[in-house]
């Protein structure tokens, strides 16, 4: 089955820069724009409103079978449990391979059509998407070769981020702490290898690649009364990336909609337009 064709919010005037922005389980392009969109900042304006010069592009998954509730629908990819994530781990694989593929291919289109000017590109996703954005970047190393804008997560969670911290325990094991280059290498090629994009073993001229597309400045938020993805998911998350990015913000709110499984309004909208400015200016 394919995947359905992304949700297009267009830009005003001049094409300066573009979102790709990944729902949720259970939901879609379309509708995962239209809650965005419906929430303000404090300047009480959505992101469009505030950044018009920006398009916005919504994909959404294919229907796949979940384990878990028995049945098909909208899923970037298999997630058994979220009480623990590193339950039935193995039925993740195909959904990330496929899902992060996919995503690797919009940004590319994207990437394109503003000239190759990948800084002007942001990557983000909701839930499932978070954790399927945060898969697309560490498996973008022979497709990206420059730094996205940004990469943006909310209430998610990172797929197998037990292997990676074993990873990084077994490095820091050895007496001394490794470069960054190193760590992202040793980071990206088990991201690669555990969904059977690539071998391990890369030529030396992959090392810039994969110091580019992790230089992506990164923005992660959290409710920390989520009744869906438990916060210390979001901060494991968080820690992990801490290791292999050179920048990345954490922020923490309580109190929003959907029993704590969205974006606080207005001050988690207000953290992203700072994000989202913060990098386009001048560019």
């Amino acid at each position: 089955m394919e995947f359905p064709r992304p949700h297009i919010h267009p830009h005003q005037g001049t094409h300066t820069h573009t979102a790709i922005l990944l729902h949720g389980r259970g939901s879609n392009g379309p509708e995962f724009a239209e809650d965005f969109f419906s929430s303000m900042t404090s300047e009480n304006k959505n992101l469009a409103a505030c950044l018009p010069n920006w398009r916005w592009v919504f994909p959404s998954s294919r229907e796949r079978w979940t384990t878990a509730f028995e049945e098909e629908i909208p899923a970037w990819f298999d997630a058994y449990s979220l009480s623990n994530i590193e339950e039935r781990q193995d039925l993740q694989v195909e959904g990330l391979r496929e899902s992060a593929l996919h995503i690797l291919a919009i940004l590319e289109i994207e990437i394109r059509l503003l000239g190759g000017k990948a800084s002007h590109v942001y990557l983000g996703g909701i839930s499932q998407g978070m954790a399927t954005a945060l898969w697309t970047v560490f498996c973008a190393r022979d497709t990206i070769h420059q730094p996205l804008g940004g990469l943006l997560g909310f209430c998610g969670w990172l797929p197998f981020a037990n292997k990676v911290e074993d990873l990084i325990q077994q490095s820091r094991a050895t007496g001394t702490r490794r470069a960054l280059p190193q760590m992202r290498r040793l980071v990206s090629d088990l991201f690669l290898t555990t969904i059977g994009i690539a071998e391990a073993t890369q030529p030396v001229s992959a090392a810039d690649n994969i110091s580019s597309a992790l230089s992506t400045p990164v923005l992660l938020g959290h409710g920390t009364d989520d009744a869906w993805v438990p916060v210390e998911l979001g901060r494991q998350a968080f820690r992990i990336l801490r290791e292999a990015m050179e920048q990345v913000e954490w922020k923490e709110f309580t109190g929003a909609e959907g029993e704590g499984h969205w974006i606080k309004e207005p001050e988690g909208f207000d953290h992203i337009l700072e994000f989202l400015r913060s990098g386009s200016i001048g560019s």
